[in-house]
Order: structure tokens, then C-alpha cells, then sequence
């Protein structure tokens, strides 16, 4: 299959299906992209190759993509400033969706950055460096570095709802929640997105992600590969051969199909990546593969 054929293959497929966010007109393709590998090695400083970097976005966007996740602290503010550098001005019916509440160190690391100060320069970074006048969604990004911390978030979520009142942000989101931290949100300001750590490895959101659905709200899982046993590849990477598919395809199938509001974000510096992951949207999943793949899940302790 040459170039042409996988991209108009591509065009043609409905990338997983469509889902409209709670209390908003913006309806997306639940297939997106993830920009935070497009910064430099350790997601920090610039790309090795800046115009392979500015062909993966036009080629995502090309392919029918209308949800791009970024930060404004990848890089810090190269991963942004390469989106605006390859799509703006933007298309109609794309949504960015950005987060805060984190910074980077010097020596490379990623401390919180939840004071009001450090929230209300992140909203104008991401304004500024996307080359926006309001962001369509932003996520406040809490807790630990793979989960929830037993906390609250009423204070920096009050920053963002003011935010949102004076026009500088249309939605908010939230990310590293519990089901606890989304009811106390939920008080505040309307949530229309939460982005978690969850794969077909691990489940703990298995109650949290069915709750959500309920109410309309997105879920949007992070690193649908990670926190794998061996034991777990294995058994992925037999479902993989078993379909002539990748592993990575296999999960991010398993994501779309395990329920409707899952929106995927899966990130990659390559063109050939790119269309790969996208090619998961056509992938289905017979019931046999999928109880196998359910079979390998860590006994989850559901939230």
C-alpha cells in the first residue's frame, strides 16, 4: 500500500466515531493526537528535525484529526509554539485541548504549579504561544505523576472557573482525578473531560470511566502502553500477531471499543507512526481476542 492509498484509507474511516463534549457544540473524532513527543528528547527544547515535527501535526490534521492534546509546559512552550507554526490559523473544527498546573525545572523535572499566579501565567502562556484568544478546554492536572493524590482541588479549580467566566478559557477538564476530586469539581464548574492513566493493564478506573459515561462527560486515557508486566506484553503482543496488527494498535482498539466516550490521544514524532495508530480506528476486536485481553488485567481496585 503506497502513501496515497493509506491516506485516503484513513480519510475514509470515521477515526473511531464522533463524540460531542457535555454543554458544548465541539464534536470530535474520537481518534486524536498527543503533541508531547514533538518537543526534544525528555520533552524538553526543540525537536531534532522541526519540519518532521510540523509534517506529523499537518499530516494528523490532514487525516482527519480535530483534537490535539498539548501543554505548554512540553517543551516548556516549543510543543505549542510548533502547533501554531504548522496550523494556524486553525481549522474550524479543531479543538485544542491544553493543561496546567505544572511547570519545568532546570534540571528538567516537573514540580506542581498550582498557585493562583502560576495558573493564570500557564493560561496566558498557552494563549500566547498557541496564538489564541481562548482556549477551547483546559485540563487541571493534580495529583501524583501516574494517579490521584488524596487532596483538594477546590482552590486552583476556583482560578480556572474565573478564568473561564472572563472568556480566556471555554471548557475545563481535569487530570490525575478520583471520582471524590470530580464530585468536588463538579460544585464548582462544569467538567467536560477527565484524563487518567488506564489501558487494558490497568483498570483501576474501571467504575470511575462507566460513572463518567453516564453523565456525558469524556475520559481520556494516558499511556495506553504503560505500567505493563511481561507477562501482559505477551499476552498483547499474541493478540497483536494474531490479528496482523501491532501492539499498540491492539490497545488503543481495546480503548476505543471498551467504551463510547473514550477519546484516545496516542503522541508520535513519525508520519509512518502516525498513520499506524490512526489505522487502529479500523481495527475490530473479536469477542474471543477481547476476553483474553480482559483476562490479563491486574485485579483492579475500582474507583
Amino acid at each position: 500500500m503506497n502513501n496515497l492509498q493509506e491516506k485516503q484509507m484513513t480519510k475514509t474511516t470515521d477515526l473511531g466515531g464522533a463524540f460531542t463534549f457535555p454543554g458544548a457544540t465541539l464534536a470530535i473524532h474520537r481518534m486524536g493526537y498527543g503533541a508531547m513527543q514533538l518537543a526534544g528528547p525528555q520533552v524538553w527544547g526543540p525537536p531534532r528535525d522541526m519540519d518532521a515535527a510540523v509534517a506529523v501535526l499537518r499530516e494528523a490534521v490532514a487525516s482527519g484529526v480535530n483534537h490535539i492534546d498539548t501543554s505548554d509546559f512540553y517543551g516548556p512552550h516549543v510543543t505549542n509554539q510548533i502547533i501554531k507554526q504548522a496550523l494556524h490559523p486553525y481549522p474550524d473544527d479543531l479543538v485544542i485541548v491544553t493543561k496546567v498546573g505544572a511547570r519545568r525545572g532546570e534540571d528538567k523535572s516537573w514540580p506542581r504549579a498550582l498557585s493562583r499566579q502560576e495558573l493564570i501565567d500557564a493560561v496566558h502562556d498557552n494563549l500566547r504561544n498557541l496564538g489564541l484568544d481562548r482556549l477551547d478546554i483546559v485540563n487541571l492536572r493534580v495529583g501524583g505523576v501516574m494517579g490521584p493524590a488524596e487532596e483538594s482541588i477546590e482552590e486552583p479549580l476556583t482560578v480556572l472557573a474565573e478564568l473561564k467566566r472572563q472568556g480566556l478559557i471555554r471548557h475545563l477538564g481535569l487530570s490525575n482525578v478520583s471520582p471524590e476530586q470530580l464530585a468536588e469539581a463538579q460544585a464548582i464548574t462544569e467538567i467536560v473531560c477527565v484524563q487518567n492513566l488506564y489501558n487494558v493493564a490497568n483498570r483501576n478506573d474501571d467504575g470511575f470511566l462507566d460513572n463518567l459515561a453516564a453523565q456525558g462527560i469524556a475520559y481520556v486515557p494516558f499511556f495506553p502502553l504503560g505500567g505493563f508486566s511481561p507477562l501482559q506484553s505477551s499476552a498483547l503482543d499474541a493478540a497483536a500477531a494474531s490479528l496482523q496488527a501491532t501492539p499498540m494498535q491492539v490497545a488503543l482498539a481495546w480503548l476505543l471499543q471498551r467504551s463510547p466516550n473514550i477519546l484516545l490521544i496516542p503522541g508520535t514524532s513519525s508520519v509512518e507512526h502516525l498513520r499506524e495508530n490512526l489505522r487502529a480506528a479500523t481495527l475490530r476486536l473479536p469477542a474471543e481476542v477481547i476476553a483474553d485481553l480482559d483476562s490479563i488485567s491486574r485485579n483492579p481496585k475500582q474507583r
